[in-house]
């Protein structure tokens, strides 16, 4: 039983093609990444089984995907290498921190949901929904900025490539107001192994309670369901009830709980 790693997408699709595939909504995270990502990683039994995946993106702190809790107190990065964080399933993050023997603190708890059968908002929006294109850019480049402040990321010099890669394939959609102004915003990842994940999902404040995050959501769920997604994902922050009670109205259902930590200091 070991860890293995690489940095080849390839080569870790061969090896782990089907834990992926088990269970494409606990393994979005590594789905989505791993393109990009600067290591993978995965852990297999004596009897060749794939029971546990990671994936180390920038700004390099490693997410898991389903992984046993056996598998998460065995990892050890190469070369020693100790993460200033790490997320993933609760279990299998707090059964790592634990083992590293190095003191740590949770940074923020997510809720993974599907979508079961869409339900639109009611009473709906004033507006309607639309794709972004090209022009909108300077619109939500700042929101994408408060975005990744709002749940903890370090922001970005620049997003215009971001954005232009999701806006050039039909992936970030906006809600418009009555008065034509776009209000809200929603994206959601390319499909990989039958999951889509709704992400980046932003009302500037000026603009909030007005149902239009109910609205834009509805209209990428929608759209990536039609676009043959089998599951429609989104996280939601467990310190914020009223996204989650939304989602839940909109038809998401929980699948399973995760964290995030950061690490304080050297082993005990």
């Amino acid at each position: 039983m070991t860890w293995s790693f690489t940095d080849s997408a390839a080569a870790f699709r061969a090896v782990a093609a089907e834990h992926l595939a088990a269970d494409p909504a606990r393994n979005t995270a590594v789905l989505t990444l791993m393109d990009r990502a600067g290591r993978l990683g995965w852990w297999e039994e004596a009897d060749g089984r794939v029971t546990g995946v990671l994936v180390v993106s920038p700004p390099g702190v490693p997410a898991f995907g389903a992984m046993t809790e056996e598998a998460a107190r065995a990892l050890v990065l190469p070369d020693g290498e100790e993460p200033t964080a790490v997320r993933g399933e609760t279990a299998a993050v707090e059964a790592y921190a634990r083992a590293t023997g190095r003191p740590w603190a949770p940074t923020v708890r997510m809720r993974l949901f599907r979508l079961g059968e869409l339900t639109p908002p009611d009473p709906a929006p004033a507006g309607r929904a639309r794709l972004a294109t090209a022009a909108d850019v300077p619109v939500v480049a700042p929101w994408t900025r408060e975005f990744a402040v709002a749940v903890g990321d370090e922001p970005a010099e620049d997003y215009t490539g971001f954005l232009a890669e999701r806006i050039s394939e039909g992936r970030l959609w906006l809600w418009e107001g009555t008065d034509g102004r776009p209000v809200s915003m929603a994206a959601v990842s390319r499909t990989i192994e039958g999951q889509a994940r709704v992400h980046l999902v932003h009302t500037p404040p000026a603009e909030r309670g007005r149902g239009y995050a109910a609205g834009v959501t509805e209209a990428v769920s929608r759209a990536a369901r039609d676009a043959g997604a089998a599951q429609v994902l989104l996280f939601t922050d467990l310190a914020n009830p009223t996204s989650n009670a939304l989602y839940q109205r909109l038809g998401y259902r929980p699948v399973t709980d995760h964290l995030g930590v950061t690490f304080t200091g050297l082993p005990r």
